[in-house]
């Protein structure tokens, strides 16, 4: 695949595959997207707005410079967002690649940074050099004001010129909370949700706080997805589970989706209303409870998006999808192209199996 370098959300040639359900792939314009989805379907999107999560700064006991990239919080509510998890690098910027980045200087409990008027201490450090807990000091204004003072998008090297905020708010973004753009909803616009409506399908947000992609360091990358804090009204519970009661299908627009739905629903497949902290990691032995097909950015193995996917379909299947992905030059990165994959068939006696339970 190729890096998408520009950061353009819905560019005009943007592909789509699709994979179903029985691992038939076919190839359309992303602006398709509701020409494959079914009257009584319910659509899911990620309305979190992206923070300026990448803050310059100096680590004062050394005075060094770092860049300091916030990468999860334990609140939603913007009034209690004091403390976050960061990770930390030493000098440099977006145009050096992430893995090539200095370490920062040794961090310790105590250390204060600075970034402009910010002050953050570290409350301590999560086993690993870059790893840290920290908190900002003032009131919650006087952090916000700092934060959107002295912040900008986090970045990577695959995009060269410097990205402002409106690059990585979604068309629906609300809510200022996500650490890095929930970017599979670049595929929406005005027209698509349109699009959506006149297919007979519906549409509902939740709110995600998506963390990071990547940190540089394989141990770290190792521990992703971090921890990240949902929001699910209860119009959104009821639509879900009034189209899961119909038969619809649940199209997740999004990883963060896909975490917050099947966290709220871990036992009976019921989605709950409320606020919670995704905490599981999603993979090839999961089973899905709530979601039946996502929409994607396109992901490489070996990342933690990719490893999510495998709940929907078999290595040997995203094994072709990916290799469709190479031949018919797909863009990857969040302002490349799309995927849309629907959870694999199970056999029919574990169908009537499930809806033996389900009556019982």
């Amino acid at each position: 695949m190729i890096a998408a370098t520009a950061p353009t959300q819905r560019h005009s040639r943007a592909k789509l595959l699709v994979l179903d359900s029985n691992g038939r792939i076919s190839h359309a314009p992303r602006s398709a997207l509701a020409h494959f989805l079914r009257m009584g379907d319910l659509v899911v999107a990620n309305d979190a707005a992206t923070l300026p999560a990448s803050l310059v700064g100096i680590h004062e006991r050394s005075g060094q410079a770092i860049e300091v990239r916030l990468a999860g919080c334990r609140a939603l509510a913007a009034d209690r967002a004091k403390e976050f998890t960061a990770i930390v690098f030493g000098a440099g910027d977006f145009r050096t690649r992430t893995e090539d980045r200095p370490a920062p200087p040794e961090l310790l409990q105590g250390d204060i940074f600075v970034i402009g008027a910010l002050r953050a201490l570290v409350l301590r450090t999560l086993d690993h050099p870059r790893l840290v807990a920290l908190r900002f000091e003032g009131s919650q204004s006087s952090i916000w004001e700092g934060i959107a003072r002295h912040g900008r998008p986090i970045q990577y090297a695959h995009v060269r010129t410097p990205l402002a905020l409106w690059d990585v708010w979604t068309p629906i973004a609300g809510s200022l909370l996500a650490f890095e753009p929930p970017s599979a909803g670049f595929v929406l616009d005005w027209t698509t949700l349109a699009s959506i409506r006149e297919s007979g399908a519906a549409f509902a947000t939740i709110t995600h706080a998506a963390g990071l992609s990547s940190t540089g360091d394989a141990d770290l990358d190792h521990r992703l997805p971090f921890d990240e804090p949902y929001r699910i009204s209860a119009a959104t519970a009821n639509a879900i589970n009034r189209t899961k009661r119909r038969s619809g299908r649940i199209v997740a627009i999004g990883t963060t989706v896909v975490r917050a739905l099947e966290h709220a629903a871990p036992r009976d497949g019921i989605v709950h209303a409320g606020n919670g902290i995704a905490t599981q990691r999603i993979g090839a032995t999961t089973r899905l409870r709530v979601v039946d097909a996502i929409v994607s950015g396109t992901h490489e193995p070996g990342t933690s998006h990719y490893e999510l996917l495998r709940a929907f379909a078999d290595d040997a299947t995203l094994r072709r999808a990916a290799a469709e992905l190479d031949v018919h030059g797909y863009r990857t990165h969040e302002f490349g192209d799309s995927v849309m994959i629907e959870r694999r068939a199970r056999c029919a006696a574990c169908v009537a199996r499930s809806g033996l339970r389900l009556a019982a």
